[in-house]
């Protein structure tokens, strides 16, 4: 059966409104919200548990809707109006999805090469940034990230839409920078960690073999902890008048660097 809701002032469409603002709310009830058939496309193909589906027929129809469906979530027809209040896009075909969350702890993380490379960023908050890096290691296909002292859930929306979705396509991983490093030394993968000290120009590093590359953020860089862990501190040389850069944008040339050397 599908059910409609017609309201804004639904208890439901108000439930699921503290859902995208609150993430306590979401990791209470272990679940999240995507909006756009991209996305939704990415979520399932990263395995992600669909719980629901919210769908507008003035935008998308419930044959389309139907591609999704199976005996095991619910389907609801919303208003033009309802969309209007629980969407952040306006371009996103009229359907939204209720996803369960995963774990994204560092027990879950597998390796399928033998010398992994890692992309791990240290305490980012902006979700635009986050959600840079991501497409970023996305377009790399790097083996894995890590968060480490993460300031958001993963599952915040402004996170899934800045990454375009490739929240869903990384495999992630969250965790303490002391556990991120413990879990790199027990399984022999470098750590280059972008800092002012002691440092490289990361175009004389090797990174063909395993290898963890750390970004921190512009206002504080690393924490000591990194650096004192770090195999080898590694800098981008910089000609202008400042010493720091986006943190996206440095990921993404150190990243795509150890890529050129492994041959893409």
């Amino acid at each position: 059966m599908v059910k409609q809701i017609s309201s804004t002032q639904n208890k439901e469409v108000k439930h699921l409104l503290q859902l995208q603002e609150k993430s306590r709310l979401r990791r209470k009830e272990g679940v999240f919200m995507v909006e756009g058939q991209r996305e939704i496309e990415l979520a399932l193909k990263g395995e992600f548990e669909l719980k629901a589906i919210y769908f507008c027929p003035d935008s998308i129809s419930f044959e389309k809707i139907q591609e999704f469906t199976s005996d095991e979530f619910q389907v609801t027809e919303i208003s033009s109006e309802v969309y209007e209040k629980l969407a952040y896009r306006s371009s996103t075909e009229g359907v939204l999805a209720i996803f369960k969350t995963k774990e994204n702890n560092l027990r879950s993380i597998k390796f399928e090469t033998k010398n992994p490379l890692i992309l791990v960023a240290e305490a980012p908050e902006k979700p635009g940034n986050i959600g840079a890096i991501l497409r970023t290691a996305d377009a790399a296909k790097v083996d894995a990230v890590f968060i480490a002292n993460p300031k958001t859930d993963l599952y915040n929306p402004n996170i899934i839409r800045s990454s375009v979705g490739c929240v869903f396509t990384n495999q992630i991983a969250t965790g303490s920078t002391s556990e991120i490093i413990d879990f790199l030394k027990e399984n022999n993968i470098s750590i280059y960690a972008a800092a002012l000290q002691a440092s490289k120009p990361y175009h004389n590093i090797d990174f063909t073999k395993s290898a963890a590359i750390v970004v921190g953020t512009e206002a504080t860089g690393l924490s000591e902890e990194w650096r004192e862990n770090s195999t080898q501190n590694i800098i981008i040389p910089m000609s202008g008048e400042i010493d720091s850069m986006n943190v996206s944008v440095a990921a993404g040339i150190l990243i795509f660097e150890a890529k050129r050397q492994r041959g893409f």
